[in-house]
């Protein structure tokens, strides 16, 4: 009898949960943006965001003269963008098969049924950034279901550039002192931008779009030039860079918030490159590029800290191309490197080596926490490189230094491969000191000091491994 009732008990309130996601789901506000009619929309995929259509873009690979080099990043792809207040399913249907389609990250927690061959119904708990892959990396759709705007801003309000829905050519903007830069739903605005002053917000659920320009013609040489303090760079989508995408450069306080890149255009067009920076936070982004995702550099400039100092990359998607997704060190002629944290992070896809720590000029790279990451691996040659080096970039020929680096809860899972981690010092003065890997599995087997996978070179000192305390 008792068993009989815990059953029933069991039963009842399952039901009960199952009614409360429903209306959960039916409770939901969703906002949608119609494209400008001038753009030229995804004809692989069509989207459905709590029954209300969502307008698909598309972005370029690989323009002249890079098409049809070696690389191959799977052709044009979409993105689509919405904002949403709690649980939602989303319909795709897509021209591509998708009996095979996987999402990505994992970790996302998006609940997929395949309807049919060309059908999918999707469960997103809330907002989410994901990437929807009926055929791998060719012709994915990045989904992006952002929390609900608040506080937006009317065109007449004193201190605001304001684009509307629609498409707008302004070419170069400059935003300074107390400025807003806003990009409402809807808008594409071909240009660049750069931030010169304090207490400037660019924001908006539009898409700053350069890709109408060849490869490092610009009208900035970078697609967000920030050079300042209290710098907050939230919501909006960036299409095809030429170059640098986000490029802070000595400042101070910069926070990029929910920013997603659609890049891999061309080459050079790094995701976000703090240089000589201090107190920068990268928090709920996706990006796709090219050329590094995040790289950190020490590039000479005028002011009174050269440094690069307390950088934080949190709570991101990241997927790289051809080159690395995360680089420190290189092109660094700072004094320190340090501080850096980078946690709760999905690498999706790719190329290079993803975390390649290379200090070079004297400069210390030190106190650089990465913890809690996801990685997709492809069957890739390398994963982990610390090495202090000389390379074409530097204008002094002499390597830097690395200290204190930590590697916790890292895992990768995905196909077999190399997957080296590789520490080496330069000389006994350019070395590498106290690095520890905890927690950290490949495939499944933790990683320790008899790893296959691990090479230990000359001027290593202090390397541990464990589980985190």
């Amino acid at each position: 009898m008792a068993s009989s009732f815990t059953e029933s008990l069991c039963k009842t309130l399952v039901a009960l949960l199952a009614a409360c996601l429903v209306a959960a789901i039916a409770r939901a506000e969703v906002v949608t943006y119609p494209a400008p009619p001038e753009e030229r929309l995804s004809q692989d995929y069509q989207v459905w965001a709590g029954g209300q259509p969502v307008d698909v873009y598309t972005a370029r690979v690989l323009d002249p003269p890079f098409a049809g080099k070696q690389w191959d990043f799977g052709g044009p792809y979409a993105f689509a963008n919405f904002d949403l207040s709690g649980p939602v399913s989303v319909r795709i249907v897509s021209k591509r098969p998708v009996r095979q389609t996987r999402i990505r990250p994992a970790s996302a927690k998006v609940a997929l049924e395949v309807v049919d061959d060309h059908t999918l119904l999707l469960s997103l708990p809330g907002p989410t950034k994901i990437s929807v892959e009926p055929e791998g990396k060719h012709g994915p759709l990045l989904l992006f279901a952002n929390p609900l705007e608040t506080a937006a801003p009317a065109p007449d309000d004193p201190g605001v550039i304001y684009f509307g829905p629609g498409t707008h050519q302004p070419g170069a903007i400059e935003v300074g002192d107390n400025q807003t830069l806003y990009l409402a739903g809807g808008s594409v605005v071909k240009g660049a931008v750069i931030a010169r002053g304090s207490n400037i917000r660019i924001r908006g659920r539009g898409i700053l779009d350069g890709s109408d320009y060849e490869w490092r013609k610009g009208p900035h040489g970078v697609t967000i030039g920030i050079y300042g303090a209290d710098v907050t760079l939230c919501g909006i989508t960036i299409r095809g860079s030429s170059h640098w995408t986000i490029v802070p450069r000595g400042s101070r306080r910069v926070t990029i918030r929910n920013v997603k890149l659609c890049n891999s255009r061309v080459q050079n067009d790094d995701g976000i490159n703090p240089c000589n920076s201090q107190d920068v936070l990268i928090t709920d982004c996706f990006i796709r590029s090219d050329d590094d995702c995040v790289a950190l550099k020490g590039l000479a400039f005028e002011g009174e800290n050269s440094n690069v100092e307390r950088i934080t990359v949190e709570n991101s998607i990241l997927w790289c191309d051809r080159a690395r997704v995360f680089l420190l060190g290189h092109e660094s002629r700072a004094e320190w490197m340090r501080g850096v944290t980078l946690r709760n992070l999905d690498i999706i896809h790719f190329a290079m080596t993803p975390f390649l720590l290379e200090p070079g000029e004297d400069m210390r790279l030190a106190d650089v926490t990465i913890d809690d990451v996801r990685i997709h691996g492809e069957g890739q040659d390398e994963l982990i490189r610390l090495r202090p080096v000389v390379n074409q970039y530097m204008h002094k020929q002499t390597p830097g230094l690395i200290r204190n680096i930590q590697f916790k809860n890292v895992t990768l899972e995905g196909r077999p491969g190399a997957y080296r981690i590789q520490l080496a010092g330069a000389d006994a003065e350019h070395d590498v000191r106290e690095v520890a890997f905890e927690n950290v599995s490949i495939r499944g087997a933790p990683l320790s000091a008899d790893s296959a996978n691990l090479g230990l070179g000359e001027h290593v000192r202090g390397v541990r491994f464990g589980t985190p305390q």
